[in-house]
């Protein structure tokens, strides 16, 4: 069993940067391929990164690619995605997940079981 909580969203200009923080409680961490995901009023939930269990893979949705920067830390049981370049088309609810299986990672929210709350992220033009 994984819990995640976020932190780190906010309200900020067009061109600015946020660091959004996943932290996970259990012991097994580091067994969980994670990603980040975000949903916008009216759309879809859409996938923004993952990173592999130990951090030396990542992938990255194309509207992000460049800009947001996926990392973990295993021995602090915490993910982060740090947002540079930010635009109004980025405001959402970025939430944080953890996969269904051990030593996996991937950009389909089906393979995802354990999800955090969600962090708003406000971008203004």
């Amino acid at each position: 069993q994984v819990q995640l909580v976020e932190s780190g969203g906010g309200l900020v200009q067009a061109g600015g940067s946020l660091r959004l923080s996943c932290v996970a409680s259990g012991r097994t961490f580091n067994f969980y391929g994670t990603g980040w995901f975000r949903q916008a009023p009216g759309k879809e939930r859409e996938f923004v990164a993952a990173i592999s269990t130990s951090g030396g893979s990542t992938i990255y949705a194309n509207s992000v690619k460049g800009r947001f920067t996926i990392s973990r830390d295993n021995a602090r049981n915490t993910m982060y995605l740090q947002m540079n370049s930010l635009k109004p088309e980025d405001t959402a609810v970025y939430s944080c997940a953890a996969t269904s299986t051990y030593f996996s990672f991937s950009a389909s929210s089906s393979d995802y079981r354990y999800w955090g709350q969600g962090t708003q992220v406000t971008v203004s033009s």
